[in-house]
């Protein structure tokens, strides 16, 4: 029982269960630094992760 967060070529494992942002934090990804995407829609944090789901990582570029 897996949720896989893809971050560019890395593969994180989380449990089911937690929300987005707390599965971030336990992977050590800022929150605000990614947008989180399931099947092409984009997730929210407090979006609770289920058994078997694939959530890909997209890095925010931020610049003045």
């Amino acid at each position: 029982m897996t949720v896989k967060l893809i971050l560019r070529d890395k593969e994180f494992e989380v449990r089911p269960g937690m929300t987005l942002l707390s599965s971030l934090e336990k992977i050590n990804i800022i929150p605000e630094a990614v947008l989180a995407t399931r099947d092409g829609e984009m997730i929210l944090e407090d979006e609770i992760l289920k058994d078997g789901q694939v959530v890909k990582l997209i890095s925010v570029i931020s610049g003045g």
